[in-house]
């Protein structure tokens, strides 16, 4: 009866080991894929999140672009300025693309996954909103700075066209300058000359006269190279060098004084021009 006894309690202690041994494996198992689980959890929610970070950095440089666009493009652009503009441009809507691709893949990554992140599904919401929100302001902005660059265009086709009026009418007062200069000096230049009798005679300036009539002056073809050239306004004195002299030409007496220095020789000094020069702008002085 005891040996019977012992047997039962082996058989009892076997069986109870060996159900205790698979509980412990079938729980070891279950330990370790849970933990394998877990580890892939961890791996693809780190993952997720290095894709955010990468998308939330983009938003910052996008940002930074953003607002340099904001602020210049209602200022005086030059062209260095309207291209640097254009540049950011093109670099948010690369950006904006790029991030769209990682939002899709990360939406993909979340859906495959047995995670159940309601806090990561908002914020690939919000990103999205945000990412459309930006590509609508891109195209804005790049309509407005297009209109802009039409406005430019059309300034400078008006200011060409000014420059263009203004060089005209530049050469066209250079033009009229140039003649009421002309005729300045043509109204003001004036022609005098002094010589002897015989020199005068030579030159044809005077002519010879009949017994009982008198010499005539600067009537037919006479020389007047030998004249010199001067500006009435500027000339009103005429030294002489002779002590006697005759005025040949018509002047009004009260316009001009014939003064002798320590010599003896006489000058002329005009003492109303205007009055001198009225009557003939030929003066001839016939000397010795």
């Amino acid at each position: 009866m005891k040996k019977v006894f012992a047997f039962c309690t082996c058989l009892i202690m076997f069986s109870s080991c060996t159900q205790y041994s698979s509980e412990y494996k079938r729980t070891k198992n279950e330990n370790d894929s849970l933990k394998l689980q877990i580890l892939k959890s961890e791996v693809e929610m780190n993952d997720m999140l290095s894709i955010l970070n990468d998308i939330e950095n983009d938003i910052q440089t996008i940002r930074l672009a953003e607002e340099f666009i904001t602020i210049q493009k209602d200022s005086e652009l030059s062209a260095s300025k309207r291209e640097q503009i254009k540049n950011n441009m093109l670099l948010i809507t690369e950006t904006l693309r790029k991030n769209r691709q990682q939002l899709t893949e990360l939406q993909e990554k979340l859906n495959k996954s047995n995670l159940q992140s309601s806090e990561l599904q908002k914020t690939i919401d919000r990103l999205t909103k945000d990412m459309d929100e930006k590509s609508k302001l891109i195209v804005k902005l790049r309509s407005e700075l297009e209109q802009k660059d039409e406005q430019i265009k059309d300034l400078s086709v008006k200011v060409e066209n000014l420059n263009t009026d203004v060089r005209i009418l530049e050469s066209v007062n250079e033009v009229q300058s140039q003649q009421i200069s002309d005729q300045d000096h043509t109204l003001h230049t004036v022609f005098y000359c002094f010589g002897t009798k015989k020199e005068l005679k030579e030159q044809n300036i005077l002519t010879k006269g009949g017994l009982f009539s008198k010499s005539k002056t600067l009537e037919g073809d006479f020389n007047k190279d030998y004249f010199i050239t001067i500006d009435m306004r500027r000339v009103k004195e005429i030294p002489l060098f002779a002590s006697k002299v005759k005025i040949k030409t018509n002047h009004p007496d009260d316009s001009y004084q014939l003064v002798k220095d320590s010599d003896g020789n006489l000058t002329l000094e005009i003492t109303n021009v205007n009055k001198f020069w009225s009557l003939s702008k030929y003066l001839v002085i016939e000397v010795g």
